[in-house]
């Protein structure tokens, strides 16, 4: 380029110092050194201006190849993102049967376990009030059969007193004692009876009472989707550990 600036330089400077015609404003110029100069000019003109000039001269076939280039790319893309897309919707309507498939198993466990869980309540529950039943009538035929023992005693030590006429006095005292003492027996044992009763039903009732509260909290956190529940003191959560 310096090559160039100096060429263009003495080429001002042979225009200036050339001879003008008289009566106009033209000059003569030594056509040799003129030429020479343009020469030098040409070869010192470095190639990129040439190449420059090829890419002005293709300027609207490049803008074309890189329009249609760009097309084909963002075509493309579409067409991957649309793929994506569909695969990422049949993965995601896969996963979504998959989740309601599984709950409805957990859902059917569940239910199957709870009506288990019941039908043995339920079956313990007979066993125990039918022994309990059993019980008390045993504890009640014992009773008053001490009873009528008790007073069938005390009916013949009060007849054989009788006879006896210092005696008499005594012997209606010995036999009330006996009957009321009879009489206070077997209330004893009724009360004893109802007593052990109520204690079977009482410890049945709170083991059908924590067996529901299992079967409700699993229920709860199946349709809440939390974790299983934890095993309370030991136990497994399914209510049966409760029953046994």
């Amino acid at each position: 380029m310096y090559r160039v600036f100096e060429s263009l330089d003495a080429l001002v400077t042979v225009v200036e110092e050339a001879r003008g015609v008289p009566m106009t404003a033209n000059c003569v110029v030594p056509r040799g050194e003129v030429l020479e100069l343009l020469d030098d000019v040409r070869e010192a003109l470095p190639a990129e201006l040439d190449d420059a000039q090829d890419v002005l001269d293709r300027r609207d076939e490049l803008i074309e190849e890189a329009t249609q280039e760009a097309e084909h790319t963002r075509s493309t893309a579409q067409a991957e993102a649309e793929e994506l897309r569909a695969d990422a919707r049949a993965e995601a309507e896969r996963l979504v049967a998959a989740a309601r498939e599984e709950a409805e198993q957990l859902l059917a466990k569940a239910r199957h376990e709870a009506e288990r869980t019941v039908a043995e309540g339920r079956r313990q529950y007979q066993e125990l009030t039918d022994r309990a039943h059993a019980e008390a009538e045993r504890l009640v035929e014992s009773g008053r059969a001490t009873h009528d023992r008790f007073v069938a005693e005390g009916q013949a030590e009060q007849a054989r007193l009788v006879s006896q006429t210092e005696v008499v006095r005594a012997a209606h005292a010995e036999a009330s004692r006996i009957v009321d003492s009879a009489e206070h027996e077997a209330a004893r044992l009724r009360q004893e009876c109802d007593a052990y009763v109520d204690t079977k039903l009482a410890e049945f009732e709170e083991t059908l009472s924590r067996a529901l509260r299992t079967v409700s909290r699993g229920r709860s956190q199946l349709w809440s989707g939390g974790p299983a529940a934890a095993p309370v003191n030991g136990r497994s959560g399914t209510g049966m550990d409760l029953i046994d």
